[in-house]
């Protein structure tokens, strides 16, 4: 038992401020989910402030921002446990910051992409995973649930950031690369004050009245480094579980307008009609990805991992088999079956950190979630792929959840015969 202080509070009771602060954070390091206000003033005529550019080009930027940042979470993942939280998150906001206003400067889309994809997502790859981290170290009793409400910012963002990037964009004196440059300052001076306080607690230091024996959430009470993961089956389990769901939540939001607009002109609305009603849904569907992460992190606390994990994938396959079956021209279905897509994606960035942190300890938590977490780029790029091919193939959104319904069922096997805790290690 410890009388560790932290803000000035008992321990028990001040940890919860880390959690703040990782969720003010994800706020910030989120906004990617609302890129795409900036594609369409990109596409624009040089005549009308635009660059000319493709649909396939405008959506560059985004797709190597979700690939940097999977790659630099696993690359350096080390540098939680070298620098700590304080020093690493330091390094990673500037390096957003720094991405974001070296983008409002790019001159075409080829710069766009080095400057937000690779700089800014590389700079939120490395900050990602410190608050998760420091949120994990702080809660060992109560780790899923405080890992979702640390990483609920990042799918709400886009709620926060559309109605602001929008305005910033549609304002003439600052534009889409105005917008841009003073986001940048924004989130390089925000993430830089609430890295700051960041820190693990003390070396064995325990909530009072907690035990680890007395968890439930079937952990294996091992603290296994980045080789002896790889050596277990628990991790092939989660890594190929985190990237179906991330796959399926991911294809969701990169086609959830166009498959819209399909569903609704389906059922006979008009084109200023489906405008507005797209607008409010998709809205709702940011909440349902920002929820889904503490309500799914409880559930893994509650119910282990394995089941948190089957019952996603039956949501999942569930909702893909509504829309594929009886949801061409039904809004309401479509409605159903994306927000149950969105709550999902939310779900499992925080089933996945959780059943790190269960299944293989804390002690290298930062370097085993790193690797854990190039799923989510590997399912964003699949994801993105196979949606984008069955549409050029088909002329239609609605095939692309039959192989979703497929990976669902693959996925709900995988978790319930592999993703178990680890027990011994060789």
């Amino acid at each position: 038992m410890s009388e560790e202080k932290v803000f000035g509070m008992k321990a028990e009771s001040g940890r919860w401020v880390f959690v703040l602060l990782g969720l003010l954070m994800n706020i910030c390091l989120g906004a990617v989910y609302a890129f795409s206000v900036f594609r369409g003033p990109l596409e624009k005529p040089l005549s009308e402030g635009g660059w000319a550019i493709s649909a396939t080009q405008s959506g560059l930027p985004f797709m190597v921002f979700l690939a940097v940042f999977a790659l630099f979470m696993a690359l350096a993942g080390g540098l939680v446990g070298k620098w700590g939280p304080k020093r690493t998150s330091l390094l990673g906001g500037a390096l957003v910051g720094a991405g974001w206003i070296l983008s409002g400067f790019a001159p075409d889309i080829t710069w766009l992409t080095i400057f937000y994809g690779v700089i800014a997502g590389g700079g939120v790859g490395i900050i990602y995973g410190c608050p998760i981290a420091v949120s994990a170290k702080w809660f060992p009793d109560r780790k899923g649930l405080a890992v979702g409400l640390t990483v609920m910012g990042f799918g709400l963002s886009a709620l926060l950031m559309v109605p602001i990037m929008t305005t910033m964009i549609n304002s003439p004196s600052i534009g889409a690369l105005g917008a841009f440059k003073y986001l940048g300052i924004a989130f390089l001076a925000v993430l830089v004050l609430l890295s700051l306080p960041l820190r693990n607690p003390s070396e064995g230091w325990t909530p009072v009245g907690w035990s680890p024996k007395k968890d439930k959430s079937n952990g294996s009470l091992v603290n296994l480094d980045r080789n002896q993961m790889v050596k277990t089956r628990s991790f092939y389990a989660l890594w190929g579980t985190y990237t179906i769901g991330c796959l399926a939540g991911l294809m969701a939001i990169g086609i959830a307008k166009p498959f819209g607009k399909e569903i609704l002109g389906a059922a006979g609305y008009t084109e200023e009609g489906m405008a507005g009603i797209l607008t409010t849904m998709v809205a709702l569907f940011a909440v349902f990805n920002g929820i889904g992460r503490p309500i799914f992190g409880w559930l893994t606390d509650k119910l282990s991992p394995r089941r948190t994990a089957t019952l996603s994938f039956v949501l999942i396959l569930v909702s893909s088999a509504l829309v594929y079956l009886w949801g061409a021209s039904s809004p309401i279905l479509y409605f159903i079956a994306f927000s149950v897509l969105y709550l999902n994606l939310g779900g499992w960035l925080a089933i996945a950190p959780t059943a790190t942190a269960t299944y293989f300890g804390t002690s290298h938590y930062g370097k085993n979630y790193g690797l854990i977490f190039t799923s989510y780029g590997i399912g964003a790029i699949l994801g993105m792929l196979l949606s984008g091919m069955i549409k050029d193939h088909t002329d239609a959104y609605l095939p692309v959840f039959l192989p979703v319904i497929g990976l669902a069922a693959l996925g709900i096997l995988v978790s319930l015969l592999w993703l178990k805790p680890v027990k011994t290690v060789n």
